[in-house]
């Protein structure tokens, strides 16, 4: 070959050999993109799990703090009730005593009554209370 010929080839050669490195250096570029991306994503998604896991631990504490604060309610609201209730009972047990001394006593005079107008004597005070007394009793 001549001269000319092969400085020609040598300027070619050397043209055309860094274009097979420019592509391995692309092509290692772009893996090393793709490697970035993946990580990316790894990084994002465990981030979301525990994003997630998190939203869940507030919903349970927040739900266990709501069902405390609700069951105090409540058992202040059954104090309250079984407050009201007992005194309800002792009102209900004070009235009936009073009832039941008035209906002895609204006895005893109809029994007087009762006695005097068919005998014609008044009878004894204490024998028509001990009557009625035993009538009441059962």
């Amino acid at each position: 070959m001549d001269q000319h010929r092969w400085q020609l080839v040598t300027v070619v050669g050397q043209h055309v050999d860094p274009r097979p490195d420019k592509f391995a250096g692309d092509l290692s570029a772009a893996q090393g993109l793709k490697d970035e991306a993946e990580a990316a994503l790894k990084a994002y998604e465990s981030e979301l799990a525990a994003a997630r896991a998190r939203a869940q631990a507030i919903g349970a504490e927040t739900r266990e703090k709501l069902n405390a604060a609700s069951e105090a309610e409540r058992k202040t609201l059954e104090d309250q009730l079984s407050a009201k209730l007992a005194q309800a009972e002792k009102t209900i047990a004070a009235t009936r005593e009073t009832a039941m001394s008035n209906v002895r006593g609204i006895a005893a005079d109809a029994a007087s009554a009762i006695v005097q107008r068919l005998t014609g004597v008044l009878p004894d005070g204490g024998a028509v209370n001990s009557a009625v007394d035993a009538s009441l009793k059962g």
